[in-house]
């Protein structure tokens, strides 16, 4: 059961939303409420494995409560989905600074908002490849274009030379099922050489990894792969 909670400050797209979610028979609402302080003060109470968070609410934006949720060590379980009504880069990139796993606008269709958090649940990021290039590239950009060569060496020391490359394609925004495909690999290798990066660089999902390979220089704005 993949239980929820929902922060949003408009009742009627709560209640949409607790309908939607909570006739599927792999999900549960746990909890819902209208500003940011209340998102953190629930999932501290409730532990959920999935929030879906407004960007816009009084009392601590859902960027701030992302933050402060995901900083959260009894929380280390939990993802965030960013939710607005506005689909702007600035937006995507900071909801991927505050550590959020997604991000859908909510006019998105139903069937998708259900696969968002089944995908998110499952440890998988909700960022297209075109998405992740775009989001990530001014990401870099607005930290720095690329690392000094002696953090790529830190970083690509903890892993193998497959693993690297796995890295590398990450970065561009590839799935596991694209990943296997490029390099003539089973999915289910692709996603144990993820999880092992992931373990080994001590991030806590896929879109955190691909902000570690931009900002290491493994991957720079403007490649295409």
């Amino acid at each position: 059961m993949i239980r929820i909670l929902i922060a949003d400050d408009q009742t009627l797209i709560r209640a949409g939303f607790r309908a939607l979610l909570g006739a599927e028979p792999d999900m549960e609402v746990v909890a819902e409420c209208g500003t940011g302080d209340q998102a953190v003060r629930l999932a501290a109470r409730d532990k959920p494995d999935v929030v879906l968070m407004d960007i816009r609410m009084p009392h601590g934006d859902g960027l701030e409560a992302t933050r402060r949720i995901l900083a959260d060590p009894g929380l280390a379980g939990t993802r965030v989905i960013i939710l607005t009504t506005f689909e702007l880069d600035d937006y995507i990139a900071e909801a991927v600074r505050a550590g959020a796993a997604g991000f859908l606008v909510k006019d998105t269709e139903p069937e998708e908002l259900l696969r968002a958090v089944r995908v998110v649940h499952d440890g998988d990021a909700l960022l297209s490849p075109s998405v992740t290039r775009r989001i990530m590239a001014q990401l870099a950009v607005q930290s720095r274009v690329a690392s000094p060569p002696r953090v790529t060496d830190q970083i690509t020391d903890q892993i193998t030379d497959r693993e690297r490359e796995v890295l590398q394609l990450v970065g561009e925004g590839l799935n596991n099922a694209e990943i296997a495909e490029r390099l003539f690999i089973t999915p289910l290798t692709a996603k144990t050489h993820v999880s092992r990066i992931m373990a080994k660089l001590q991030v806590r999902d896929r879109v955190q990894l691909v902000v570690l390979a931009y900002e290491s220089g493994l991957v720079r704005p403007g490649w295409t792969g």
